[in-house]
Order: structure tokens, then C-alpha cells, then sequence
């Protein structure tokens, strides 16, 4: 099997916001366009600059960022256990092919601030036979705590090296991973050293929006949302309705009381209830909701691309009107890449059954059905394609004779007919199952595929941990995988792996 490409429409979930995004941007070019109307400061820049050398020490591109009129390629993801789904590496790829296109510094945005630990503190790996292992990390903290300062109790080292023993490079990733994720190490400590140390090569400056100085830094402006903010909320409502008559959803939903902001305070952060509340006055304290995250993130960043996933981007289709209001420009948005990795058993296996991604997105029975019929004898296939042919053909040519000769027992054999064809398709269905019933070894290549390329019914990148592929591949998949990141191409690639 050689490396080819899948548009997002063959894929399960995806929205017609996000194919209208990729195929047709002409159709919603009006929800994601902003003037630019305001400059990024450059004394913004030597604060910001600042801000990550803390972050950052001795990277590199901290000297490029620091030169006049230099732009940054955005990217982030919550900050999960044992570096997320696998989608979270191919974000920072094609954020870092990106900026060294156009000259810019790839830029990683922790997102520690997000409150959904029991989400965050989950992950899952495969085993050698493709077997789902879930993973998880516990922590005594309060469950609306900021994730990324939750600190972990008994990070899973031990199960992951488990599942990953019989892997080549299974121990050098359980290894590198024991190093990052040691007892008393913060979700977001633990998850940025993780992502570093694989991306190593990459130049990208990571950003944790918590630490004191990018919380100053962004002050202002969340004084500013907060002094506007029911402008800001009517500028949505109005959204939400624009994009419906479009015939799109909303992707996050906002009514009259919405609010735009949570707040830091003991060590939890909480949503805005209290109507009347001085927010303005506390603005060193506010957190941004989803939609004006990416606006905050982008007025303390001299930002010309944001590289986000699907829902990311419907998120942008409603944060435009807040770009318009707060900062008078907006980067230009793009889709990460996104890959279904193949070991070659599994391109193999896939090519002797004939089958195609979305082969796997009507569950492991359709699955087994669809491959059993190649384990069928062709002379038996083809007697009982013969009699189907033959059967059909007869019952075609007596209904003719019996229209003309009394049309009541035409349709009396009309019923009969469907009787008939019925029995036919069923003795082939049994045929086929039987036949996969004969062939054990079929039965646990279905098992094998489909826990690899559909997990749980999901696609492989929104599931996995990127950290099973790189036991059985090395290290040297990254590069692999950034060497075919096509940036002018937005469909989802299906990569095997050939070492």
C-alpha cells in the first residue's frame, strides 16, 4: 500500500462548517476575515520575548522573535496525560513547516488553564496485537482546579510498559517518558517536557499562559474584554444567528448570560455567575473562555497563523466578531494535518482484504462481513453469484408470461419472488459467515486492523497517544511524518510505515 490521501467528507464527524473551511472557503470567507487595522506593538514584543526566555532558556528562536516584524505560527492543545491524542504532535508539525515556510517561530500554547482534569488525566495506548489500553493519573486536587497545575499521584509508568514491552523501541519510549513524568511533576510540567523532548529538533517555544509575566502581559486586554463585554456578547448572539442562516451550528453556545471569562482564585477556576460583578477591577484574575482565548492569545502574540483541528476552527467562525471588536486583525486560520499510520502487517492486510479507511467506520461486524467474503472459494462465490443470475432471470421471464396470462398471479408471484431472493441472500450471508467462522486467523485480522485504524470508534489520531507508534517506529517517525506534511493540501493522509 502506498501513502494517499482521504478528504475530511469521508471521515465520520466532520462538520459542514470545517468541509465548507477546506473546499469551499468562498462560502464562509465572511466569518473568518478581519482588516487589519492595528499593528502588533513592538514594545509588546520585548515583554513578550521576555516572558518566554523565563519559559524558554537558550532556544534559539527566541532571537528571531526578537527582531522587528517577525510573525509566530500558533499552535496548543490541553495539556494531557502522556502528551494527548496523537493529533497533538501533528499540530506542532505543521505549525513548525508552516512558520519556516514564511520565515515566522512555531509556537506552543499549553493550554494549562482549561479545568477539565478527569478529561485531561486520561490517555490510551495499543498493545503489539492492537489491543486498547487506557491510562489514567490521579491527583487529590479540586476536579475544577486549573489542569495544568494539578500535580500527578502515581503517574501509570508501569502500565505503559507494559503495553509497550514488545515493541522495538518500547522501553527507550517508557524511558523517556519515566523522566518526564515523575512523581510530583504537574500536568503541565510533565506534558510540555514530554512534547519538547520529542520535537527536540524543531525549534518551538512553548507557552504556558499561568506563569506571572504572560499573565501581566495579557491584563490589559482582559480589562479591556471585560469593560465591553456585553457589546462582546450581543457581537456573538448576532454570530450564532449569521452562521444558522448559513445553514452552520455554533460551535460553542452562548445565550444573553453567557460569560467570557472564569476566574483564578484558590487555586480553582470557576465560572462567572454573579450578575453585576466588577470584572474589570479583577481582570488580573480572569481566564478566558474558549471563544476569547484564541483573541487573547493573539494580542499577545504577533500571530500571522493559528493551527488548529476541526472544532478549533468552527470555535474562530465565532471569535471573529471578538478579533474585530478587541484587536482589529486576525490570523489567518489552518487546518493541522492529520494521519492514519500503517505498520506494514497492517498494509498488508488491508491490501489482501481489499479494504479502504472508511471501510472501518461501520464497526468490527460490518468489518468481519466485508472481509469474510473474500475468504469465500471463487468457484463457490461465483455458483452463487450463477444461481442468483440464473433464479432472478427465470422468476423475471415467468412474471412476463403470467402478466399476460392473469396479472393477479403476477403478483402473487411477485411475493413469492421476494421470498426467494431473500433465501438466496440469506444461504450467501450464512455462507459468509461460515466461512469467516472456519478462518480464525481472518477473525483476529479484523481485531488486529480495527484496533489500530478505528478504535472505540474513533479515528486513530483522536484516540491513541502518539507514544505506541513511536515504540514500534523510533524516533525517526517524527521526521517521517513531517516530511509528509503537505501544507497546501488539507485532506487526511493514510501513511504506512516503512522502516
Amino acid at each position: 500500500m502506498d501513502p494517499h490521501c482521504l478528504r475530511h467528507s469521508e471521515l465520520p464527524g466532520a462538520s459542514k462548517l470545517f468541509q465548507d473551511f477546506l473546499y469551499h472557503p468562498d462560502r464562509v470567507a465572511s466569518f473568518y476575515h478581519t482588516e487589519e487595522k492595528e499593528a502588533y506593538p513592538e514594545t509588546r514584543r520585548e515583554a513578550l520575548v521576555a516572558a518566554l526566555r523565563v519559559q524558554n532558556p537558550g532556544n534559539p528562536s527566541l532571537e528571531l522573535l526578537a527582531q522587528p516584524g517577525t510573525k509566530v505560527v500558533v499552535t496548543g492543545q490541553q495539556v494531557g496525560l502522556f502528551s494527548g491524542p496523537a493529533y497533538t504532535v501533528y499540530k506542532a508539525l505543521t505549525a513548525v513547516k508552516l512558520a519556516r515556510r514564511i520565515g515566522a517561530v512555531p509556537v506552543f500554547w499549553l493550554a494549562t488553564e482549561d479545568h477539565d482534569f478527569p478529561e485531561v488525566s486520561k490517555a490510551w495506548v495499543f498493545d503489539a496485537a492492537h489491543r486498547p489500553m487506557s491510562m489514567a493519573v490521579t491527583s487529590t486536587l479540586d476536579p475544577v482546579a486549573p489542569a495544568g497545575t494539578v500535580p500527578m499521584i502515581a503517574p501509570p509508568i508501569a502500565e505503559l510498559r507494559a503495553a509497550l514491552n514488545e515493541f522495538a523501541y518500547g522501553e527507550d519510549v517508557t524511558a523517556l517518558v519515566a523522566e518526564c513524568y515523575r512523581e510530583g511533576e504537574t500536568m503541565g510540567s510533565a506534558f510540555r517536557k514530554l512534547v519538547e523532548r520529542l520535537l527536540a529538533p524543531y525549534g518551538l517555544l512553548f507557552l504556558d499562559p499561568l506563569a506571572p509575566e504572560l499573565r501581566a502581559l495579557a491584563e490589559p486586554f482582559l480589562r479591556h474584554a471585560a469593560e465591553h463585554a456585553a457589546e462582546l456578547n450581543a457581537a456573538l448572539l448576532q454570530r450564532n444567528t449569521d452562521l444558522a442562516a448559513a445553514g452552520y451550528h455554533a460551535q460553542v453556545h452562548v445565550e444573553a448570560k453567557t460569560s467570557l471569562f472564569f476566574l483564578l482564585e484558590n487555586g480553582r477556576r470557576v465560572a462567572v455567575k454573579k450578575s453585576g460583578l466588577d470584572l474589570a477591577s479583577r481582570a488580573a484574575q480572569l481566564s478566558p473562555n474558549a471563544l476569547l482565548r484564541p483573541v487573547m492569545q493573539d494580542y499577545m502574540m504577533p500571530t500571522a497563523s493559528y493551527i488548529g483541528g476541526p472544532a478549533e476552527l468552527a470555535y474562530l467562525a465565532q471569535s471573529q466578531v471578538l478579533y474585530q471588536a478587541l484587536l482589529g486583525r486576525m490570523p489567518q486560520p489552518m487546518s493541522r494535518a492529520g494521519f492514519t499510520l500503517l505498520d506494514p502487517r497492517s498494509a498488508k492486510l488491508m491490501d489482501r482484504y481489499q479494504l479502504g479507511i472508511p471501510s472501518f467506520f461501520h464497526g468490527e461486524t460490518a468489518l468481519k462481513e466485508k472481509m469474510s467474503k473474500k475468504l469465500i472459494p471463487e468457484t463457490l462465490a461465483a455458483s452463487m453469484d450463477s444461481a442468483s443470475a440464473l433464479v432472478g432471470a427465470e422468476l423475471d421471464r415467468l412474471a412476463a408470461e403470467l402478466k399476460h396470462f392473469d396479472p393477479s398471479l403476477e403478483k402473487a408471484l411477485g411475493k413469492s419472488t421476494s421470498k426467494i431472493r431473500y433465501q438466496l441472500s440469506k444461504m450467501q450471508a450464512k455462507t459468509e459467515r461460515e466461512a469467516m467462522r472456519r478462518d480464525v486467523r481472518a477473525t483476529a485480522d479484523a481485531e488486529y486492523l480495527n484496533g489500530l485504524i478505528y478504535p472505540h470508534k474513533h479515528l486513530q489520531e483522536r484516540f491513541y497517544s502518539i507514544l505506541p507508534f513511536v515504540a514500534r517506529h523510533g524516533m525517526e517517525l517524527i521526521g517521517h511524518m513531517y516530511d509528509h506534511i503537505e501544507l497546501d493540501c488539507p485532506d487526511h493522509q493514510v501513511l504506512p510505515y516503512v522502516y
